[in-house]
């Protein structure tokens, strides 16, 4: 970690190289380029004829949708659980 108390770390997403500058460690900012590195691929292997640009904002819809219905789910649960504690 440098001075500022942030990582610089380079990742390669879709064969091109990223400088990453972040607070979280070098393991998890390489996760997180490993998963968008996957879900691009898995698009680019649905629909081959896309470009870099739409190829990246179709990862990007489909990662903040998985995302958001991860939430409303955390959040039913959270709900059912203070449900299940004021009995």
């Amino acid at each position: 970690m440098s001075e500022s108390g942030k990582n610089r770390i380079t990742v390669e997403i879709s064969n091109r190289k990223f400088t990453v500058v972040g607070e979280e460690s070098a393991e998890h900012i390489k996760m997180v380029a490993s998963l968008v590195d996957q879900k691009m691929d898995e698009i680019r292997y649905a629909k081959p004829s896309l470009d870099t640009s739409q190829l990246a904002v179709l990862t990007a819809l489909n990662t903040m949708s998985d995302y958001l219905k991860l939430k409303e789910e955390y959040n039913a649960m959270v709900q059912k659980e203070r449900k299940n504690n004021r009995r």
